[in-house]
């Protein structure tokens, strides 16, 4: 495990949870399209957020997955935490 969230680490968890929509193409630009707009609707990021946080030992805001609309802002939310519990 890499020390930062990343892209990759995203798409692993989203697929390995939730699986991909069909038409979605992960491996393409995707860092400022919605979730919904990949296919990933509140329960989907819910095993998302569950699966984060057992990896990656943080606990998330309850409103992280609410607040990040995109993939580029649970990254970023993500990174937050983990820098905070490694402080």
């Amino acid at each position: 495990m890499s020390a930062s969230f990343t892209l990759d680490d995203l798409k692993r968890i989203l697929l390995e949870g939730a699986g991909a929509a069909e038409g979605v193409d992960l491996d393409g630009d995707i860092l400022d399209t919605s979730f919904t707009d990949l296919g990933y609707e509140s329960l989907a990021l819910l095993e998302t957020g569950s699966r984060i946080e057992r990896e990656w030992a943080i606990t998330l805001d309850d409103s992280a997955l609410t607040d990040a609309a995109t993939p580029r802002g649970l990254i970023g939310i993500v990174n937050r935490h983990i820098t905070a519990a490694a402080a």
